[in-house]
């Protein structure tokens, strides 16, 4: 390479950071809806939202790829403006195959139905995608505009609050609001993982109803902790099996909200979840 010319300016490295932190944000998804198509087949479309994953990893994958090759055939080019000749072909990042109604019953050979041909697929995108990205170090990132933020320019922790129940959901939002918490309203459990997966890092407190559509409390419960472990997250229900809700306080549940709870019974409960995870206290 010659002095004063270097492959990559900072416009490129920038862009290459970013695309491949999206890429492997990606992936995660990509990992997340496979597990969750075996584990709750047929509960969900999570086949759809599977294949439009593998679908843009492998657009993402294929620009980051012309973008850095680009960049190499700019600086390598020789004299004459022909590309160094080179034994490899063209590389292109395919996307997966169109499903056919063909799909639609197991496979004589190999006893598979579609949906777990799909998953098998993507589980083998992934890695070979993986294997080509390696992450950008994590930084705080401005939350999507497409997150709808209660307070946002509120000075205290940001709360995920899952609650199906509308009214509920906007009288619990206004009284964290009022004390100067943000907050982000989902309304099933299934959407509030997907916001988690996006911006878990920047969610100091999940509240979480325990009968929600789609999936139980429970069941959100268990799927937050394979995302994070350390979840800090506070149930709250007019009414929930004993048992389960044991069973959740040893597996780091931090606390439990009897519907229905006043602004200072809120209050209580969110302050005492806050600070025993500064403290790390479970």
């Amino acid at each position: 390479m010659i002095k004063g010319n270097p492959m990559f300016d900072q416009e490129d490295l920038k862009w290459i950071a970013t695309t491949s932190t999206d890429l492997n944000s990606i992936l995660q998804q990509i990992a997340r809806y496979s597990d969750l198509a075996r584990r709750h087949k047929g509960e969900y479309n999570y086949i759809d939202l599977l294949g439009e994953r593998v679908e843009l990893a492998s657009k993402t994958a294929q620009a980051l790829f012309d973008r850095v090759t680009s960049k190499i055939l700019e600086k390598t080019t020789a004299p004459s403006g022909r590309p160094p000749a080179g034994p490899h072909s063209p590389f292109t990042v395919l996307p997966p195959p169109l499903r056919s109604a063909a799909t639609d019953s197991p496979s004589p050979k190999t006893g598979l139905w579609k949906e777990d041909k799909i998953v098998a697929k993507a589980a083998s995108i992934a890695a070979q995608l993986g294997s080509m990205v390696k992450p950008a170090p994590a930084k705080t990132m401005p939350i999507p505009a497409d997150i709808k933020v209660k307070n946002a320019n509120g000075h205290r922790e940001l709360i995920l609050l899952i609650e199906d129940e509308l009214e509920v959901a906007n009288l619990a939002a206004e009284m964290l609001a009022e004390e100067g918490y943000r907050v982000i309203e989902t309304h099933d459990g299934f959407e509030a993982l997907r916001i988690y997966e996006r911006i878990g890092k920047q969610i100091g407190l999940v509240i979480l109803d325990f009968f929600l559509p789609i999936m139980d409390g429970d069941a959100v419960f268990d799927e937050l902790r394979e995302l994070n472990p350390n979840v800090n997250v506070v149930l709250s229900s007019g009414f929930a099996e004993q048992s389960k809700i044991s069973a959740m306080l040893s597996q780091g549940l931090r606390g439990f909200i009897p519907k229905p709870y006043t602004s200072e019974k809120l209050m209580v409960q969110v302050h005492s979840a806050l600070e025993a995870a500064r403290h790390d206290v479970r």
